[in-house]
């Protein structure tokens, strides 16, 4: 299985002219207050796009002549589903689960919430599990077992945009990667901070005091 290596990155000015112009490019003005926030850029645009064109080649291959139903897990993977399924010439189902584990902090809290009573109808068919980031394992693992135990597919897999390489909680693995990293909290191209930073077109690590501000308890008022 492919893997790609991470790039580093300073600031604005090596972010503009890291981008090759044959490709649309997200204007930078919407985006220069979250940049504050960032700290490096670990992916740029361009690098994630053309890794989806790898990544989805690696998944046609492995699909191809089979019943896919690819499963995205919401929020966070709904920008990379977006960009990645468009890329893999197949016909195949999509449907979504929302699940939460973060709870709004920097760590996966240990309690995965399904929003949905009951999980797509995906008895016989192989299914893709598609999320931004295998961490804990929590999250994914809930996921395919409660697929396997309540729906009767013909196999699940996962694929993930972001492996970070740390032990986890749970023992799981991808079998499709996009990049692997390392303990960073990252932000960007669909995962977030409180809900923030999502639409930023590249994956970055969010500036420590941001979080730290924003999880310290508030001063006593008189």
């Amino acid at each position: 299985m492919g893997k790609a290596k991470g790039e580093g990155c300073c600031g604005v000015v090596c972010f503009c002219l890291h981008f090759v112009p044959s490709r649309p490019i997200t204007p930078i003005s919407h985006i220069l207050p979250m940049l504050n926030d960032v700290d490096r850029i670990l992916f740029h645009e361009q690098t994630i796009l053309s890794r989806l064109d790898a990544l989805a080649a690696e998944i046609t291959e492995a699909y191809r002549d089979k019943e896919l139903t690819v499963i995205a897990v919401l929020n966070g993977s709904l920008i990379f589903a977006a960009d990645l399924l468009r890329r893999i010439p197949l016909p195949l189902k999509l449907d979504c689960l929302s699940v939460a584990s973060y709870h709004g902090g920097t760590e996966s809290s240990g309690m995965v919430t399904f929003k949905q009573l009951s999980v797509p109808d995906i008895a016989g068919r192989h299914v893709l599990v598609i999320d931004d980031i295998l961490d804990s394992g929590r999250t994914l693992h809930a996921i395919c077992g409660r697929l396997r135990g309540e729906a009767q597919p013909a196999s699940v897999r996962i694929c993930v945009l972001l492996r970070k390489l740390i032990a986890r909680a749970q023992e799981l693995e991808a079998d499709f990667v996009g990049f692997d990293i390392g303990s960073e909290f990252v932000v960007g191209y669909g995962l977030d901070y409180q809900e923030r930073y999502r639409n930023l077109p590249f994956v970055g690590v969010l500036k420590r005091e941001v979080f730290e501000a924003s999880l310290a308890p508030e001063p006593a008022r008189s």
